[in-house]
Order: structure tokens, then sequence, then C-alpha cells
């Protein structure tokens, strides 16, 4: 085999396709990138038996041939090589030469027989979705995913269509996120996608609004993004019932400015630490919010207008979790929905229904 690549196209491939490689294995090949030359044409896979990514990149290509290199070695030698252009053989013996300018390097290869195959999709169904769509839908709601494996099923977000509506809902136990998009697809389905899995697709989209495919199987996931493909497992077991975890009304309605709430939120959270703990005591009333935090440390108060319907209420938060849901919003205003001191904070937007946060109070102790 031998190629010749432009050194910037194959140090981009290589990093996004790097994440894709096994770091604890036993199995040689699954800490390698396959390299496949064929026909004016270099394609780059990697592969850890849960997730697949594969790329096409332009090649010169003298001799077709397939060869799979330890990921890591190749990675930082394409990327600190000092010409334009990267050329690349391997031999009979698996052994591989990589050159650029006077720079030369002769590292082993493994056999490309050993790298295992991609698994295939069957009874798949196809939904497509611009590509900006799809990075805020998954940007909206990654961050509540569980990082817990207590109930593995929730280490990944869920993809409900139905009636023409996707919704994308991620729990944790503690809070929850849905955002909801329409979609030219009649059918209801659902899948749950890891949350590994759309982090790395989260790289790899663009603000465009290019179309991505999803194909969805029974039990694996095909996204192409541009020259990318990335496959992966689905999660298998009982996602939680979301709508009926989301309160159908409230007693209290606020509208606030996101960026004053948030300012507010981490100021009084300066008295928490790792070892001080302590939760962000908020008090509606009279289109005020009052914010109060106390810790070994000290106290701090703090208060913002805001927009109050309803009764008054007093509720305590976990200020990573507030802050998360406010900071995800991506709108300049919000409305707050509140059924009581110890029913579920609801942040939704002021206008329209593309997203519901849901964040779990911390029950107060009396001071």
């Amino acid at each position: 085999m031998k190629f010749t690549v432009n050194k910037n196209d194959i140090t981009e491939a290589v990093s996004n396709i790097q994440r894709a490689v096994s770091s604890k294995t036993s199995i040689p090949a699954l800490e390698c990138i396959l390299l496949t030359a064929a026909e004016g044409n270099l394609e780059l896979c990697a592969y850890d038996l849960e997730l697949g990514m594969t790329t096409v990149i332009p090649a010169r290509v003298e001799e077709p041939g397939k060869a799979a290199l330890t990921a890591k070695i190749f990675s930082d030698i394409v990327r600190k090589t000092p010409d334009e252009t990267v050329t690349v053989s391997v031999d009979e013996k698996n052994m591989a030469t990589i050159e650029s300018g006077y720079s030369k390097f002769s590292i082993i290869s493994n056999p490309a027989e050993e790298f295992p195959e991609l698994p295939k999709l069957t009874d798949s169904t196809k939904i497509e979705l611009p590509s900006n769509v799809l990075k805020s839908m998954i940007r909206q709601t990654l961050f509540a995913v569980a990082e817990s494996d207590a109930k593995p099923i929730h280490q990944g977000s869920l993809f409900h269509i139905e009636n023409g509506v996707l919704d994308m809902v991620s729990v944790d136990g503690y809070r929850l996120a849905k955002r909801s998009e329409p979609v030219d697809f009649q059918e209801d389905i659902f899948f749950v996608t890891p949350g590994k899995t759309l982090g790395e697709i989260l790289r790899l989209l663009k603000d465009t609004d290019d179309a991505v495919e999803i194909s969805a199987g029974r039990r694996h996931i095909l996204f192409k993004i541009e020259n990318y493909t990335v496959i992966s497992s689905l999660l298998e077991g009982e996602f939680l019932n979301y709508k009926a975890a989301i309160p159908p009304d409230s007693k209290t309605e606020v509208i606030v400015k996101t960026r004053e709430v948030i300012e507010s939120v981490e100021r009084v959270s300066l008295l928490i630490t790792d070892r001080l703990k302590s939760p962000v005591r908020c008090q509606f009333s009279e289109n005020e919010i009052k914010l109060l935090c106390t810790t070994a440390m000290g106290r701090a108060s703090d208060q913002l207008n805001a927009e109050i319907t309803g009764d008054d209420v007093e509720i305590g938060f976990n200020n990573r979790y507030l802050l998360d849901a406010l900071r995800n919003t991506e709108c300049d205003e919000v409305k707050i929905q509140l059924g009581g001191p110890l029913s579920p904070m609801k942040i939704v937007p002021k206008d329209g229904d593309s997203f519901l946060f849901l964040v779990l109070p911390v029950r107060l102790k009396n001071d």
C-alpha cells in the first residue's frame, strides 16, 4: 500500500476519528486506525466495539491496500510532520513508512484483517435533520444525561418521534431536559443513543442547514454528517416515562431575564465548594426573586426583579443543576413555573415550547 495525502486533511481526519479508538483494551487492533487506500481516496476507520467512525479524504494512491496503524503514534506523527503532504507506504512485512519533507518514520503496523468489522444496520428507519437543529437539540439536552451507571439506560438520550414531532430527552434522577422539533416523519418510534456518542456527534456538527441523515436500526444507530459516518450501539432498557414526570400545572409563574438570574445564582454560589455544599434558597414574591446561601464559610444574598404571578414560594436548589438548566436555555428571557416548595421547577421559553427543563428541589432546613 502507498498513498500521498494533504497534511491538513489527514491531521483533521485523524484527530476526529481518534475519539472512537479504544483507550483501554487488550486487543491491539482496537488501538488502531484502519487505513484503506483505493481509487483516489483514503478511508480512515476507528471502532471500540461500541462506537465506530469512518471518514474519506482525497489521496493520490499508488498502491491500493489496507493497514491498521496505532492511533496515538500515527496521530502524533502526522500532526508534527513538516511538509504540506504526507506519504505512507506499508510493505508485505507490515512495516509502515511515513514520510514528509526530510522527516521519515518507520513503525510496525497491525494486520488489517485483525481489525473488527463495523456492524451492519438491519431494518433501519431513516430521518433527516438540519445540522444546526440537531446540534442545538443535543447541546440543550446532553447536560442532563446521567453520569452514574445505576440505571444504564439513562446514560443516553431518548429520541421519541410521535405525531411528526421529535422529542430528545435526557434525565439523571435530579433533572430532566427535553427539546422538541417538528420532523418530516409520521411513524411513532423511539430509541436511546449513548451520551458518549452524542458528545462526539456534537463535535462534528456545524452551524449550517445541511441535512444530517440518521438511520436507526434495532440495535445500532448511524449518523451521516458530511464526509463522516458514525455508528453506535443503542442502549437497551426501560427509559423514564418523561411525559408523566412533567408536572401538568403550576401555582406560580415567573418571567425573568436569563443572564440576570444566572449571574445572581453564580454570585451566591461563591460560598459553595465541593467540601462545603449547600442549596441556593430562592424566594419568589412581589415581583422579586431573593437568593440566599449559607455555608460554614458564611452567608450570601442577592436579589433581582422579575415578573411574578401566582402564589409566593420559597424553594431550594442544587446550584449546579440550576445553572446547567439556565445556561442551556439559549434565550434572553425564560418562563419559570413552580407548583410549590417540593415540586420540580419547570423552565420553558417565554414563548413556544421548543424546550423544557425540570430541576428537582432540595428540601430546605429552617434557619
